[in-house]
C-alpha cells in the first residue's frame, strides 16, 4: 500500500540540503515520491509501508544531521 508523509524539518538553510536529503531518501527501498520544500523546510513522501516505514525514513534525514520536527501520515483508503 501506498502512504504519502510530510516531514516537518527544521529550517533548511540551503539548497544543497535540500539535494541530499532529497538524494537520500530517493535511494531508500519503497520510496516512490520525495519532494523536498525548501522554503517550508518540508518532506512531501510516497512511500510502500510494507518495506518501509515514516520513522525509518525521517531516521535517515536525522542521519544527515537534520532535526525532524514531526511526521504526519496519511494512510491510503482501503477500499
Amino acid at each position: 500500500m501506498m502512504t504519502k508523509a510530510i516531514m516537518q524539518l527544521d529550517t533548511l538553510t540551503c539548497p544543497s540540503c535540500m539535494t541530499k536529503i532529497q538524494k537520500a531518501l530517493a535511494n531508500q527501498t519503497g520510496v516512490a515520491s520525495v519532494k523536498v520544500l525548501f522554503n517550508a523546510s518540508k518532506v512531501k513522501l510516497q512511500f510502500d509501508d510494507t518495506q518501509t516505514t515514516a520513522d525509518q525514513l525521517a531516521a535517515v534525514v536525522t542521519g544527515l544531521g537534520y532535526t525532524v520536527k514531526s511526521i504526519k501520515v496519511k494512510q491510503p483508503k482501503v477500499a
